[in-house]
Formats: C-alpha cells, sequence, structure tokens
C-alpha cells in the first residue's frame, strides 16, 4: 500500500534552530533486511531502538525517520517532561497512580541517559507551575489540587506575590506548584539520545517511509530504496492510520510556540523572578510558557484542528500576533524583545485518554499516542513495546498493557464540528488565560 500521509516539516523549530549546524542528514537508499525496523525518530521511537538494542545486542535495528530528528514533533515540545496525569480519573485512582508510576519511570531513565551521555540539553528538576489569572481558573487548579493531595502527591498553593517573584510577572492571581516535573531543550535532548544509542542501531533521516507491505516478510519503500524485515514498531501517532492501522482512533490538533532572542542583562533585570521556570495554564484555551536557562521566553498557545495537518501562511500571521499580544499582556517590562522563530507542533489524543502500546498485526507493534505528553509517555512507551516485542516479562509491560483499548471517533464530519467547537469555547472562555 502506498504511504501518502507523513510529517513534513518546514524547518521552523526554534528549538532545533537555536543548536547552530547539524551534521549532514544519513538518507536510506538501496535495499537491505534488517531484523527490525521502526517508523518514527521522536521520543517513543528512540525508547524503542535503545531498549531493543540493549536487549537484542545482535539484531540489525534500522530506523527511518520522515525528517530531521529534533526538528520533528519531539523536538517541537515546550521542554516539559512531565510525572503526573493531565487528566485524572475520578472514579479509579489506580490508573492516576499506574500513570505516574510508568512517567517516573522515564524521567529516571532519561535522567540516567543524559548523565551517562552528557547530553547538553539544559536538563532542570525545576517543577512546573499551574497559573491562573481568572476565577475559573483558580478553581480548576483548587480542584487539580484536591486529586493530588487525595493520591499523596506534593503541591503548593502560590499566592500572587509568590508567583510574581518567582516568574517577574505580575501577570497571574493564583498557582499551584508541583515539583516533579523536568525542563529541558527538547531538541537537544532529542537529538542526544539519537547519538548515543547502541552500535547496532542504524538511524536514517529524510527517509519518509512511502509504501508498506504487510505479511510475513514486511517491505518498507522510501524514496531511496526498501527494506524488508518480520518485526516492525511503527512510533508514528497522529500518522499511524496511514499504515491502515488505527483508524477513527487518533485525533490529531497543532499547537505553536514562539521563541524570543535571548534576553539582555538589562531586560533580564527588568524581568525579575527566578528564572529557569515553566508554566501550565489552567485551561485548555490558556498558554503554556517557559524562561530558559539561555534566557529565552517562549510563548505557546493558539490550537488549530487540521485533520490533513495544513497549516496556511493566513494561520501562521494570524498565529504570530496572537503570540505577540499573549507577550505584551505579560511582560510588559520589555516591550522590545521579539520573537526570532514561531513554529506548530501536532498533538495526538485518543478519545478516552489512553495510548495504544501494543500489537496491532503479526509483527506489527505500536508506541503512539501520548496525549500531550510525549517526552514522557513517548520514552516509556517506546521502552514498553520494545520489551513486550521481544519478550521480556517486565511490571512496565505489565503496566503499559493495562490500559484499555482505544475508542472509536464519530465520523470525521462529526469530530470536526465537535471538536472545532470544543476549541472556540475554550478560546472564547479562557481569554484572559491566553
Amino acid at each position: 500500500m502506498r504511504v501518502n500521509s507523513f510529517p513534513k516539516n518546514d524547518r521552523t523549530n526554534g528549538w532545533f534552530n537555536v543548536l547552530g549546524e547539524q551534521p549532514a542528514a544519513r538518507v536510506f537508499s538501496g535495499e537491505s533486511k534488517a531484523d527490525w525496523v521502526i517508523v518514527g525518530g521522536g521520543f517513543s521511537g528512540l525508547g524503542a531502538a535503545r531498549r531493543l538494542g540493549e536487549l537484542r545486542p545482535n539484531d540489525r535495528i534500522v530506523l527511518l525517520e520522515a525528517g530531521r530528528i529534533g526538528e520533528n514533533a519531539s523536538g517541537r515540545n515546550s521542554g516539559f517532561v512531565i510525572d503526573l496525569p493531565h487528566n485524572f480519573s475520578q472514579e479509579q485512582p489506580e490508573h492516576d497512580l499506574r500513570q505516574i508510576r510508568v512517567n517516573r519511570m522515564a524521567i529516571a531513565w532519561l535522567a540516567e541517559l543524559v548523565e551517562r551521555h552528557q547530553i547538553r540539553c539544559q536538563w532542570s528538576h525545576r517543577g512546573k507551575v499551574h497559573v491562573a489569572a481568572t476565577r475559573q481558573g483558580r478553581k480548576n487548579l483548587e480542584v487539580m489540587a484536591q486529586r493530588l493531595t487525595g493520591l499523596g502527591e506534593a503541591n503548593e498553593h502560590w499566592d500572587k506575590a509568590r508567583l510574581t517573584a518567582y516568574l517577574g510577572t505580575d501577570y497571574f492571581d493564583y498557582g499551584l506548584f508541583t515539583p516533579g516535573c523536568i525542563l529541558m531543550q527538547p531538541a537537544a535532548l532529542v537529538t542526544g539520545l539519537a547519538r548515543s544509542l547502541p552500535g547496532n542501531v542504524e538511524i536514517y533521516e529524510e527517509s519518509a517511509v512511502t509504501g508498506f507491505e504487510d505479511g510475513a516478510t514486511k517491505t518498507l519503500e522510501t524514496a531511496g530504496g526498501k527494506v524488508t524485515t518480520s518485526q516492525v514498531i511503527l512510533a508514528t501517532n497522529g500518522w499511524t492510520p496511514a499504515f491502515g492501522f488505527l483508524e477513527r482512533q487518533l485525533l490529531t490538533m497543532h499547537t505553536f510556540a514562539s521563541l524570543t532572542r535571548p534576553l539582555t542583562t538589562a531586560e533580564q533585570a527588568a524581568l525579575g523572578g527566578e528564572g529557569d521556570w515553566g508554566t501550565i495554564p489552567s485551561t485548555l484555551g490558556g498558554t503554556t510558557m517557559r524562561y530558559t536557562r539561555d534566557h529565552r521566553l517562549l510563548i505557546r498557545r493558539s490550537l488549530r484542528y487540521r485533520p490533513d495537518f495544513t497549516i496556511t501562511d493566513g494561520d501562521q500571521a494570524r498565529i504570530l500576533g496572537e503570540h505577540h499580544e499573549t507577550f505584551a499582556k505579560r511582560f510588559p517590562m520589555i516591550p522590545d524583545v521579539g520573537f526570532e522563530h514561531t513554529w506548530g507542533g501536532v498533538l495526538c489524543m485518543s478519545r478516552n485518554h489512553v495510548p495504544k502500546c501494543g500489537l496491532l498485526a503479526d509483527g506489527v507493534w505500536a508506541a503512539v499516542c501520548q496525549n500531550a505528553v510525549g517526552a514522557a509517555k513517548g520514552t516509556i512507551s517506546g521502552r514498553a513495546v520494545a520489551e513486550l516485542a521481544a519478550g521480556a516479562d517486565t511490571d512496565l509491560v505489565a503496566d503499559m498493557t493495562a490500559y484499555e483499548e482505544l475508542q472509536r471517533f464519530p465520523p470525521a464530519w462529526i469530530t470536526s464540528l465537535a471538536f472545532r467547537a470544543r476549541i472556540a469555547h475554550a478560546q472564547l472562555t479562557a481569554r484572559k488565560e491566553a
């Protein structure tokens, strides 16, 4: 079958671009055989490749990435490795405890790899602050605090004075701090992970899969050649239906970020605050922010539902305007700081907020759908599917295969109407949080 949908990144990712010149891509060509082929070089694909390389050191493992590792979706997030659930289960707290357990396993694994391989990615155990500028936002965070306390998880209520001292901006009235989150530079992290894989893993970039034939022997075609194998791991998130799997079970959404130049010494003083922080909004339509170790500010907001993955020039212009408006409201003390980079990234979600980690068909495995928490969930999903496919009986496999199956979305036209309406409502009701 032809694979007609694959990532076409636009080279705008600020995190990747500030890394400086990168080695040229190694592009797949010719015809060959591999023991394993992994499609996708994000957190899931890299996690799977590393664990397979450890468990099967004599196997040839080929990883095919459509774009550049670090420029792809995993390098485009806001730079959080989150330990806590985004969506709490009111009736089944054991589901939340399982998610916390596997997220923290991912954090511990990544921390060990960052240390062992000296990956310079601004890795920082700073926690995160959920912030509110409205009464409704505060109510949302108070409910979240109750659930965290019920799970035995540490959390701190911050008033306006504490928030202002921490962030510099006095825009927010209330905050909820949780200490377990890691802050990092995502493009630097994923490129560092890719360069430190076991020696039996071969990475090919700019090598989008354009054809896939299933069977006892599976054939994957790229523009430059083909590779045959008996085992495929799809770490393809929202593009998985293009391979013939999980139709109407995955929903993709674009969100957008802008990154400033480094602040000058005078601008740093004008901003104030403690530096090296990350905030998460109290509502769906709100704004995520980062202040990085190299003194850049990041704004992430502006949701778009584009099931065909198309973003127009008009979209980009409106989004940049929204980001300038948000920045001006929060940081009036540094009005001359502009954005150097603006980019979009694709999130993949399921209707019932669960991932897919397991078998799709004979010899075809999936580690997809991280529901907007890609760094932790993607990493651990990739590790788990590798252990499962290699026949390892681990506690992680038991945890990751305990999730219920993905629920199906309604027909596309209904899903489109419903989700666009939800985004519009969220943005309307969360204007001050945006």
